[in-house]
């Protein structure tokens, strides 16, 4: 079970533009798009439950060939449940689906945009607990805390609200300009 370090959960801003994909995913999956929660604090997981954070990230990574929605659909920002292959989002909307039927809250699923090292954008699911905000990949069947990830983190699903965003203030990059 992971310990709680400083700047262990996201700090998130105001309300921003859904990705063109969620948007997309979301017309034709209402239900899932308009969950309203309270405001609440995250979940404290039991060795169980990241038991099963961890399974869960490593069987859909293995599971499904990451491709791109232009080699299986032929176009740009298709976000569907995959089926046998599908990109960063797919791999996410599965992980929280199965999450979600384990008994995770989806206030405390949220999928994440971020981007690479290299400039490319990239999804991750965040799942928020107690001992701060972990990130599932499709990239690494390792769980980590969002700070340990070499992410820039811009924007997620509001915890509030499933069918909205909100901004991540990622103050990683503010307590490096403060020692400049």
């Amino acid at each position: 079970m992971p310990a709680s370090r400083p700047f262990a959960h996201m700090v998130t801003g105001n309300i921003t533009s859904q990705p063109i994909g969620h948007y997309e995913f979301c017309q034709t999956h209402k239900d899932e798009c308009s969950i309203r929660l309270p405001s609440s604090l995250p979940a404290k997981v039991t060795e169980y439950g990241w038991d099963m954070i961890q399974e869960i990230n490593t069987a859909v990574n293995a599971r499904y060939e990451a491709r791109t929605d232009m080699e299986i659909y032929g176009r740009e920002e298709v976000w569907a449940y995959p089926t046998t292959a599908g990109d960063c989002e797919d791999f996410v909307l599965q992980k929280r689906k199965e999450l979600a039927e384990k008994g995770f809250s989806v206030a405390d699923l949220l999928i994440t945009v971020v981007r690479k090292p290299d400039g490319e954008g990239h999804a991750v699911l965040t799942v928020r607990t107690s001992e701060g905000d972990f990130i599932l990949d499709n990239l690494t069947d390792d769980v980590k805390l969002w700070t340990d990830t070499n992410y820039t983190f811009l924007k997620r699903q509001a915890s509030f609200n499933t069918g909205r965003w909100v901004t991540i203030e990622d103050g990683r990059d503010i307590l490096v300009g403060a020692l400049r």
